[in-house]
């Protein structure tokens, strides 16, 4: 795995960052796959930079080593999960027959707050009810919005990324300190 270039470890930031926290919590390659539940050959590959791992076992890894959040932040980026993430969710409906259904709704664009949120669970999905306190004891619905389980999971990952990313890439960029 040794002299390989940059283009057959296209990864190679994120295991360099990986295998470097490994070493600092002086744990041993079996150590580590054996907690995330990965093949030892697998992490070893990671840890390279020719592979990117799943969301999930990065997620693992970073819960394992205790990972902070800035920290936590930076491997994301370097795994480029966002590059592969659609900027919208379509979901197709079978029920149509093949035929595309076309609907026209006059958009609104005003932002509506809401200071309650009921969600209501059933088989077929999740739905939210956005409501709004009017009169100071009355609530008032602002939005009802309607989603699978596939879809609540990719709206929650899209959120807690977005939180992530406000809380600390927000503010200005740190330069590295001087070398001694």
């Amino acid at each position: 795995m040794e002299g390989m270039n940059e283009r057959e470890k296209p990864y190679n930031s994120l295991g360099d960052h990986l295998r470097y926290v490994r070493e600092q919590s002086r744990q041993s390659l079996a150590e580590v796959s054996g907690a995330v539940e990965i093949d030892q050959e697998q992490l070893e590959r990671i840890e390279v930079g020719l592979e990117r791992p799943a969301e999930d076992i990065l997620l693992l890894l970073i819960s394992h080593f205790g990972v902070k959040d800035r920290e936590a932040v930076q491997m994301w980026e370097l795994a480029e999960y966002d590059s592969d993430m659609p900027h919208e969710i379509r979901i197709n409906d079978a029920g149509t027959g093949g035929k595309q259904a076309v609907l026209l709704l006059a958009v609104d664009m005003r932002t509506i707050y809401s200071d309650e949120l009921d969600v209501v669970v059933n088989p077929a999905g999740v739905t939210l009810n956005f409501n709004q306190t009017v009169n100071g004891t009355q609530s008032a619905p602002v939005a009802r919005i309607g989603m699978s389980y596939q879809q609540v999971e990719m709206v929650i990952k899209t959120m807690q990324q977005a939180l992530l990313h406000a809380r600390y890439n927000g503010g200005a960029k740190l330069l590295p300190p001087p070398d001694a």
